[in-house]
């Protein structure tokens, strides 16, 4: 299992995230596409990385809006496994056009 992090520290190196508000500690970020096929395959790109190496993002997608929400389950917060895929998740939504 992971070991949590400082949420405060993490968010630090992850300019474009930000903490979520919501019950649990977490990172999350929302992102816009060009389209449809641009948030799809921005997606399924975050996909293939979340199955390999077994981390999976929770998000949600409308249209050409992305929310995606960062934490490791059980570790019960933020762990190193969210601030690399956070990384991973910004380059793969610059290639693709996000703003």
């Amino acid at each position: 299992m992971a070991d949590r992090i400082d949420v405060a520290e993490a968010l630090r190196g992850l300019p474009l995230w930000t903490l979520h508000a919501g019950d649990r500690p977490a990172i999350e970020r929302r992102l816009t596409f060009a389209d449809f096929n641009a948030a799809f395959g921005f997606m399924t790109r975050v996909a293939l990385l979340a199955d390999k190496v077994d981390h999976h993002p929770e998000w949600s997608n409308v249209y050409n809006r992305v929310e995606v929400l960062l934490t490791t389950h059980d570790a019960g917060g933020v762990t190193d496994k969210d601030v690399d895929m956070a990384r991973f998740i910004d380059r793969a939504a610059a290639e693709a056009g996000a703003k």
